[in-house]
């Protein structure tokens, strides 16, 4: 008698499993493995944000990922690059997916950054109020001015201005508009199950 068995070997490596921090944030029911563009522009946008508040905003990103368990997906700078150049607004736009892991990853980093930074985000954006009730322009306050003048900064030297999606953003006043948009996603993120929340608003549209 013939007895054929299939054997799996006993050093056979087995596939990592992601980190638990990932199971926090549910898979949305959209095609294939990798985020729709929306999702890719807006991640990469709030990380712009986070690195025109705080200096050094890199190298904060990666000292979270390593603390969060999240190098071994996110494992150094050209790494994190790469990820980022998924926005199709970059300059220097890859054209490869942005993984639902990745993204996840990217966006625990971010949550996390946003609630460190919650009480200068706070203060910016009551100081906007203020000035835009009593019309007076933002450059007036120091902070507010730092923070958008280095968001422009960095926009401008990332983003590619000849693309079609960047044709509304084509003054400072629009990109003033855009920073203060992104900094009320970020104080978003940290209220009350903020980190789904966003997680889910970076679908709105795309779900099936």
């Amino acid at each position: 008698m013939n007895v054929s068995a299939s054997l799996t070997p006993f050093n056979s490596p087995t596939p990592p499993s992601p980190p638990m921090i990932l199971d926090t944030l549910p898979d949305p029911a959209i095609e294939g493995q990798g985020c729709p563009r929306k999702t890719r522009m807006e991640i990469d946008l709030v990380l712009l944000a986070i690195e025109a508040l705080e200096l050094g905003g890199s190298e904060a990103i990666l000292s979270f990922a390593e603390e969060l368990e999240l190098k071994g997906i996110i494992k150094d700078r050209v790494n994190l690059w790469r990820m980022r150049s998924t926005n199709p607004l970059r300059r220097a736009h890859m054209r490869r997916s942005l993984s639902i892991t990745e993204a996840k990853a990217l966006v625990v980093i971010t949550c996390y950054l946003a609630r460190r930074l919650t009480v200068v985000i706070r203060q910016l954006l009551m100081i906007y109020q203020q000035l835009n009730e009593k019309q007076i322009p933002l450059e007036q306050n120091l902070r507010l001015s730092n923070y958008l003048e280095r968001f422009r900064a960095h926009f401008k030297s990332r983003m590619n201005p000849r693309r079609s999606g960047l044709i509304a953003l084509n003054s400072d006043e629009k990109l003033d508009e855009l920073a203060i948009r992104l900094l009320g996603k970020l104080l978003f993120c940290t209220g009350t199950a903020g980190m789904q929340r966003f997680w889910i608003s970076l679908f709105d549209g795309e779900v099936e």
